[in-house]
């Protein structure tokens, strides 16, 4: 997630690769990310990103108290900005592990690689209009950004970080489909990702409720409403509310 955010903002020139400390786990680790971006400054030391006016905390939930207790402690003249991207952690759990620091907590999602992401960010205590406006404008580089009550965010991180998840499956599932009808796997492929993209333009272009689209496509016995069938059969609309119900779940359990 830190490179799918990273990246973008380093092409954008938003954020200049001089000002960036990467600090990573292990050797393999550095090593990989200095070849994908030798113009960063990368180690598995993390003093010197620990020092930067902005942090970017990207680790796994387990690994957090770990990390936290690495932290210096937050300078009172001017708190340094912490912004999470951790699944399910909250704002009073991280103001709780980095005292004094300004806390926002992000939920992007991995489209921000190629800028077509969602964030949604919720702010801790004492994060000024300024910093807001500076992380918004970060966030806006790679993606549309909601400000959101936390509360609301497990399930905007179920439907927006986990669904290109599920989405994958769809397209995936919708390719085997075709080369079962006869079509080549490349072209199946190809076919899959487009049909999805050419679908959420027309519904967000158009405004069309998706309930509008399947019925404009779903001729009186044709071919389109006998695959419907098949997927209300098989349960495929119970399925994905389900996924997003057990994400979102998930995502309070690791709180």
């Amino acid at each position: 997630m830190a490179q799918a955010l990273l990246f973008p903002l380093l092409e954008s020139g938003l954020v200049p690769a001089s000002g960036v400390r990467a600090a990573v786990a292990s050797a393999a680790s550095a090593q990989r990310l200095s070849q994908l971006r030798p113009e960063l400054a990368v180690s598995t030391d993390a003093s010197a990103a620990w020092a930067s006016a902005v942090v970017l905390l990207a680790v796994k939930p387990q690994q957090l108290e770990a990390v936290a207790a690495q932290a210096p402690a937050a300078s009172t003249t001017e708190p340094p900005l912490l912004i999470s991207v951790l699944a399910g952690v909250t704002l009073a759990r991280l103001q709780r592990l980095f005292p004094g620091w300004r806390i926002v907590r992000a939920v992007p999602n991995t489209p921000a690689l190629v800028r077509c992401g969602l964030t949604g960010l919720a702010w801790g205590e004492g994060v000024d209009g300024p910093q807001r406006s500076w992380v918004h404008g970060l966030f806006a580089q790679v993606g549309e950004v909601l400000e959101l009550p936390e509360p609301q965010l497990d399930a905007f991180l179920a439907l927006t970080s986990s669904g290109p998840a599920f989405v994958a499956l769809v397209a995936e599932a919708l390719a085997d489909g075709a080369v079962a009808a006869g079509l080549p796997r490349l072209q199946a492929q190809h076919l899959a990702q487009r049909t999805l993209a050419g679908t959420a333009a027309l519904l967000q272009q158009q405004n069309l409720h998706p309930g509008e689209l399947k019925d404009m496509v779903s001729s009186p016995g044709g071919t389109t409403i006998a695959g419907i069938r098949c997927l209300e059969k098989a349960g495929l609309r119970s399925a994905l509310i389900e996924a997003v119900l057990a994400a979102a779940e998930r995502s309070r359990q690791l709180a």
